[in-house]
Formats: C-alpha cells, sequence, structure tokens
C-alpha cells in the first residue's frame, strides 16, 4: 500500500468522523429529529416524535417517565376486572390538569398511553388551533367517558373496543377561557366556519398522538364526538379519519 493511498484514506476517515461529529451536534440541537433522545413535551414534532410517541403505547414504564418528564402525575393505579376488561394499565387522567385545562366529568381513569396522548394533543395540537381558528385557548374539555366493558359497536359479538380495557376516550366538547362552548355534534359541520375549521383541525392533529381517532367523518355513531384511543396493531398504523 503506497503512502498516497494511506493518506486518503486517512483523510476519507477525518472527514467521515467529521460529518458524523456535526450530525450528533446537529441532533443534540435539535432532539426532535434524534430516535434516540427522549420525548419531550417541549419538543417541537419531528421526524422522529410519531416513533416516540408509538413507543409509548407499548412500554409503560417509557410513558410513565415521559409524564413525570413533564410534570404529570404518572402514578399507576391498581388493576381492575377480568378477562377481555382486565384494566391492568389505569391511572388518573392527570394531563388536562396540569397544562391548565379542566376534564368534565372529573376523575376519569384511563391507561397511561391516553394520558400521554391527551398531554401532546393539548400541547401541540388542541392549543395551538384555539388560538389560530378562535383566538384564545381552550378551558375544559367534556368528554363521554373512558372505560366501558363491551364490544365495537354495543353488540354480542366482534372485536372488543379499546374502551374495554380503558384505552380509550371519547371527546365530546370544548369550553375556551371566554366561555364559549364548542360541540362536536353541533359544531362539526355547523353554519360557524371558525369552530368547524376548529374541530376539524384538532381532529387532525390527534392523529399523531393517538392510534386510532374517529369523528362524525367515519360515521353517525361518532356523529357527537371524536373518539381517541391507543390502540397497539402490528407494524405501527394508525386510523384517522
Amino acid at each position: 500500500m503506497t503512502l498516497a493511498l494511506l493518506d486518503r484514506i486517512a483523510l476519507t476517515l477525518l472527514l467521515l468522523g467529521g460529518v458524523l461529529l456535526a450530525g450528533r451536534a446537529w441532533l443534540h440541537d435539535h432532539p426532535q429529529h434524534d430516535p434516540w433522545a427522549p420525548l419531550s413535551l417541549d419538543d417541537a414534532d419531528g421526524w422522529a416524535t410519531g416513533r416516540k410517541l408509538a413507543a409509548l403505547r407499548a412500554d409503560r414504564q417509557l410513558c410513565r417517565t415521559f409524564l413525570e418528564r413533564s410534570g404529570i402525575d404518572g402514578t399507576a393505579l391498581a388493576p381492575l376486572s377480568a378477562a377481555e376488561c382486565r384494566r391492568d394499565d389505569r391511572k388518573r387522567l392527570s394531563a388536562p390538569e396540569a397544562l391548565g385545562v379542566e376534564l368534565r366529568p372529573a376523575g376519569a381513569q384511563a391507561t397511561c398511553a391516553v394520558d400521554a396522548g391527551l398531554a401532546w394533543w393539548l400541547r401541540h395540537g388542541v392549543q395551538p388551533a384555539a388560538q389560530s381558528a378562535l383566538g384564545t385557548k381552550v378551558a375544559r374539555i367534556e368528554h363521554l367517558g373512558t372505560a366501558n366493558c363491551r364490544r365495537i359497536g354495543g353488540g354480542k359479538e366482534g372485536r372488543w373496543s379499546e374502551h374495554a380495557t380503558g384505552n380509550a376516550i371519547d371527546v365530546a366538547a370544548f369550553v375556551l377561557e371566554n366561555g364559549r362552548r364548542i360541540s362536536v355534534l353541533r359544531d362539526w359541520a355547523g353554519r360557524d366556519s371558525a369552530a368547524s375549521r376548529f374541530l376539524h383541525e384538532v381532529r387532525d392533529n390527534a392523529c399523531g398522538p393517538f392510534s386510532t381517532v374517529l369523528s362524525p367523518d367515519y360515521n353517525a355513531a361518532h356523529a357527537d364526538h371524536l373518539h381517541l384511543d391507543q390502540a397497539q396493531r402490528t407494524g405501527g398504523w394508525g386510523a384517522c379519519r
């Protein structure tokens, strides 16, 4: 091997090392694009965000760590029920309160992944959409429930609903800081274009932090609410309708 060839190899290695160091420094300054950086609620949406959010659905400890790092109570509650409706991942939904939003009815319980999804959705989806479309923030979210031991559609056959294990929440309305109430039933396709635009934006913005998002566009059974759940699916694909 000639001296000139050795010099070229050394120069190539130095250049590659410089590129790697520069890339590492760039990822350090842009954690939203770094797949190895822990997810932070303060991060902007980035290339790695979807992957990190999906990981919270499969790893309860990772989910609780994310909540606690975000200043949200991650305390797990004791399991309830049995068989298909066993709720072995259960906690009080604490994200809305921690982010200054009242959840009504109060005291709702669901999985850690649902709480984490609410945290990301409120910070990066709901409040920016409210400010943009309506010029104010959301003060309260009204929901129709989280846990219900039933199959999809409420029949005696078919797949079990994510509500059966408390892995879902149905959002019916948003109350703004000025007292105005935006209802999915009334305003999804209502005459107030700003309210309708807001509801469509928050539906779209929920499709990242939640595995399944179903709206009035899906079917008549969802005419009065947005169904949000954290179903785990092969390949990590989601449903957003």
